[in-house]
């Protein structure tokens, strides 16, 4: 078995337990007068938001499945690409740590398509995290079995049916073969599961979200309220 197939046999038994119990830089030259807030880039682990050459940073490492990440984004994803992204002053990245196939499968999804389409895509899914994060911890063993056979894009694809990830993208005008699609690219599921990998051994990572401030990890930093005074601090 390759290193590959045994992250995400890891993944998928982590995941049963779990529900068991209960780039391109897209859209060009910013816009007259130095609004960078329209600018996307992808990056090798997620996206970057604002000036690529700011001179401060900001990382956020989260999970689709972390319901702490969820709430961060109805506060403080709402402040940063009001307040801080677009002076060009502070970048913004989001980067994955994937915890396990449902967290995986909506990466995959928010990925879908153009850069420029991921922070719709990313407010959908995190919009209506609580519904279907409830679906998940419902789901009978007939369905986490589904989750564990055929090829990665099936089991995507099962993950997705199960839990109205359809219905999130159809919201954001992706037909089902377009899904589908992004589901299927096994390239880009590995890739991304290695950088989260990666991430986590480098930098100690233990918990989601956390916060990376100019390249230092910020001890204790999960919730908007703490990463606030920082992030004023450091502008």
């Amino acid at each position: 078995m390759s290193r590959k197939t045994s992250l995400f046999a890891g993944l998928l038994v982590a995941a049963a337990s779990t529900f068991a119990l209960g780039a391109s830089a897209q859209g060009g030259l910013p816009v007259k007068g130095g609004n960078w807030a329209g600018m996307v880039a992808e990056t090798s682990g997620g996206h970057l938001l604002g000036n690529p050459k700011a001179e401060t940073k900001l990382v956020e490492y989260m999970s689709y499945t972390c319901s702490h990440c969820a709430s961060f984004s109805r506060t403080g994803d709402a402040a940063l690409k009001m307040l801080y992204v677009p002076s060009g002053r502070m970048s913004f990245e989001i980067r994955h740590l994937v915890r396990d196939p449902v967290d995986l499968t909506a990466v995959l999804l928010t990925h879908c398509g153009e850069a420029k389409k991921f922070p719709g895509n990313h407010e959908a899914f995190m919009a209506r995290h609580d519904s279907w994060m409830a679906k998940a911890r419902k789901t009978t063993q007939a369905q986490r079995a589904r989750w564990q056979f055929g090829s990665l894009g099936a089991r995507f694809q099962a993950i997705a049916s199960d839990l109205d990830f359809y219905d999130i993208m159809e919201g954001r005008g992706y037909s089902r073969v377009a899904a589908d699609k992004c589901l299927a690219d096994e390239a880009k599921a590995n890739a991304l599961a290695e950088r989260s990998r990666a991430d986590i051994e480098a930098h100690g990572i233990s918990g989601t979200p956390s916060f990376m401030l100019n390249g230092e990890l910020l001890d204790g930093t999960h919730a908007w309220e703490d990463l606030q005074p920082q992030l004023d601090k450091a502008l």
